[in-house]
């Protein structure tokens, strides 16, 4: 037994000389991150990035091809003369061919130039929609960091209401063992002692809920006994400088379709490349000589489509369309996005007022809390009226809690929305 009490009492002076565990909301913001499952896709779309715009550029590579062909025929050229002396053999009707064809691009009209910045414009579109998505998880941290700091305000400050009611209990407890006060004033503020005790174990399990939650969100097992780092209030200027991850994807999205009229441009230029041609067969490009042997051809090519024209209006003005129709997004996610920072900027304001004005309400209640507790001691009073201020004071002071923790958290819902 006396083991076991070493034990106990070194583990509680261990707990006491060694803080407890505090967390920042940066450092949540950042473990979300490492931690959030799309995230890891943006290694992937990177390197797909790479490998796509490599194979595009490829396209400059000599381009090879191999056959071969063995066909038997009805009938083959002849000469319909006969020279005397002069022996000529029919071709057989049997030929045999094997080539290798080698062709070079010289000039596509930009077409690989173009489809290399769709590979990438692309991928830049699939890596903003993730950082999109990121933004939803930081609000959601947001939400449950500053309710687990709220709920500690308002635990805090239960226990201070306990300590008021635990004084006043035993004075007036003291008092009605003395005959000087009445069972129902004391029975009236171990009720309420009760009430106390009530309202703790609610707020700490809801504490634990939202900790637990945090906790999946950044991927690690939070401590119950976990300490959150309170953000200082700083003063949130208006800015019209706007980072989202949105607007980089609308700019992206451009990029897409810029990409996308240098191939409806490329389809109608002329392409000019080099060519060779080597094979074995029989015949060869010399069809009096019916036996196998080798031969070759080289030289240079220019082709053009002038049925491309037919379509080149059209999707000319498709991607002029998309283009308008990607500018109209962007302005109306500015103009929505500027709306929420004037009324996140009002509301910044207006709880900074009322904050000024909880301070105030807290001096009188408190004032008027510590009159009742003397007329409560002294017996003027009943234990009811000293509770209905003691609870006034509580309230003042929650607002304040609420007011303040509130009031953090519109400044970083301000800078979530600008995107800094």
């Amino acid at each position: 037994m006396k083991k076991l009490i070493a034990i106990i009492l070194l583990l509680t002076a261990t707990a006491a000389v060694f803080p407890q565990p505090t967390l920042t909301l940066d450092r949540c913001y950042e473990k979300a991150r490492e931690n959030f499952p799309l995230i890891k896709q943006k290694e992937y779309i990177t390197k797909s990035k790479e490998y796509s715009v490599s194979n595009v550029w490829k396209g400059y590579y000599p381009q090879i091809t191999i056959s071969g062909q063995a066909t038997y025929q009805s009938d083959v050229t002849s000469l319909p003369i006969s020279l005397p002396g002069m022996k000529i053999d029919p071709l057989s009707l049997d030929q045999y061919k094997a080539v290798a064809d080698v062709s070079q691009t010289i000039w596509d009209g930009g077409i690989m130039s173009a489809q290399a910045g769709i590979q990438s414009s692309s991928a830049d579109v699939d890596d903003q929609k993730i950082e999109i998505e990121m933004l939803k998880v930081k609000d959601r941290i947001n939400q449950l960091y500053f309710g687990i700091l709220l709920l500690d305000e308002q635990l805090v400050q239960t226990e201070l209401v306990k300590k008021d009611l635990t004084a006043s209990f035993d004075k007036l407890n003291a008092a009605f063992e003395n005959g000087t006060a009445t069972k129902p004033n004391v029975d009236i503020l171990k009720a309420e002692l009760l009430k106390t005790d009530q309202r703790k174990i609610e707020l700490r399990s809801s504490r634990k809920s939202f900790v637990d939650m945090l906790g999946l969100l950044i991927n690690e097992r939070l401590d119950e006994t976990l300490k959150l780092e309170q953000p200082e209030i700083a003063n949130v200027f208006e800015s019209n400088e706007i980072n989202r991850p949105e607007l980089k994807l609308y700019s992206s999205q451009e990029s897409l379709i810029e990409n996308q009229s240098g191939i409806t441009l490329a389809k109608i230029l002329p392409k000019a490349s080099l060519f060779f041609q080597g094979g074995y067969g029989k015949p060869t490009l010399n069809m009096l000589k019916n036996s196998f042997d080798w031969y070759y051809i080289a030289g240079a090519r220019l082709t053009w489509s002038p049925s491309n024209l037919y379509t080149y209006g059209n999707e000319s003005e498709i991607n002029e369309l998309n283009k308008k129709s990607v500018e109209a997004q962007k302005e109306a996610f500015l103009l929505n996005t500027n709306l929420s920072l004037k009324q996140q900027i009002g509301e910044i304001d207006k709880l900074k007022e009322l904050i000024k004005v909880d301070k105030e309400i807290i001096t009188i209640r408190t004032s008027v809390k510590e009159s009742t507790k003397a007329q409560l001691e002294n017996g003027v009073i009943t234990s009811s009226d000293f509770i209905r201020e003691l609870n006034n004071e509580d309230q003042a002071k929650q607002n304040l809690s609420i007011h303040t923790i509130q009031l953090l958290l519109a400044q970083q819902n301000y800078k979530l929305t600008a995107g800094n």
